[in-house]
């Protein structure tokens, strides 16, 4: 028995969910998968894994081997990156993933100047508006736009985004430009449901917060069919000032309430940061950072 490949396996397994979806991401048989699960137990002597038709559960053993697995797994992968010079040059695939616009309209471009000085690097770049497990999803580096929670991430801040309210001059022309939130009332609103919810909109902040009603003529669940139906003229519309960007400087849409916005989401960098740095990722860093820095601060 190959005891690596059964620890990984072991490990694919807990995080797919199943032996078959295991077995997929593997690229095994199924039988495969079981087969040596089995073994791995028989040379344990313990159950790992509670097997039922619907899901699996670690035993109490296997959670404790679970967590010594992903450390001797880390350590050989270090020590195989280490062995091909991973931490002397730049080289080898790092991954990476942002929120779906905003890594369509800034990360991709850095990637690509990147790409072009780093010749022995691949990205994998996933975009995705949801929060990804960095350890559990091998990922490298993850391009995230909130306050983050503390945690053991080491997180480089690049820039912060605004949480603004648009709308078209025809609009504002025909139906006046509101001064204050309590303004909204009556007014068309096309409403992000990935930002805020559809009933209300908030403002400021702590003490300040003011909440008020909003008239959702038009639910739509991407930032770009908000724009594009505040830029036909339906009504206002709340976004991040990143996604409104073109728009605004093109004079299809305008901001307003600006005094009123909330407190603006810092952009960052988060990475395990946990031993030495391959020289992949600290280039990456160094080359990024700024650049980002850069484009934020050219934005909204």
């Amino acid at each position: 028995m190959d005891r690596l490949d059964a620890m990984s396996l072991f490990v694919t397994t807990v995080e797919a969910g199943s032996l078959s979806a295991a077995a997929r991401r593997a690229g095994v048989p199924l039988p495969t998968v079981s087969r040596k699960l089995s073994e791995l137990e028989k040379h344990l002597g313990t159950r790992l894994l509670n097997r039922s038709t619907r899901r699996l559960t670690l035993t109490d053993p296997g959670q404790s081997y679970l967590i010594a697995c992903r450390r001797i797994l880390d350590e050989v992968s270090e020590a195989e990156r280490s062995a091909a010079g991973e931490y002397l040059n730049p080289t080898g695939e790092l991954a990476i993933t942002a929120p779906v616009v905003f890594g369509r309209l800034h990360v991709l471009p850095v990637i690509t100047g990147f790409l072009a000085v780093y010749p022995q690097v691949d990205v994998r770049l996933t975009l995705s508006d949801r929060i990804t497990q960095l350890a559990e999803e091998h990922i490298d580096l993850a391009v995230r736009i909130s306050e983050l929670p503390d945690s053991a991430m080491v997180a480089i801040r690049v820039g912060s985004i605004r949480r603004i309210v648009c709308a078209s001059p025809a609009y504002l022309a025909l139906h006046g430009t509101p001064e204050k939130p309590s303004e909204l009332a009556g007014r068309n609103c096309v409403t992000f449901e990935g930002l805020s919810a559809p009933a209300t909109w908030t403002f400021g902040t702590g003490k300040t917060e003011i909440v008020v009603p909003v008239r959702s003529r038009l639910q739509v669940n991407t930032a770009e069919a908000a724009l594009d139906a505040a830029i036909a003229g339906l009504g206002l519309t709340r976004v991040l000032s990143y996604q409104a960007d073109a728009a605004v400087r093109a004079g299809a849409l305008r901001v307003v309430l600006e005094p009123f916005e909330p407190p603006p989401w810092p952009v960052s960098l988060v990475h395990a940061g946990q031993g030495r740095l391959p020289v992949k990722l600290r280039a990456f860093l160094d080359f990024a950072a700024p650049r980002l820095k850069e484009r934020l601060a050219r934005s909204l």
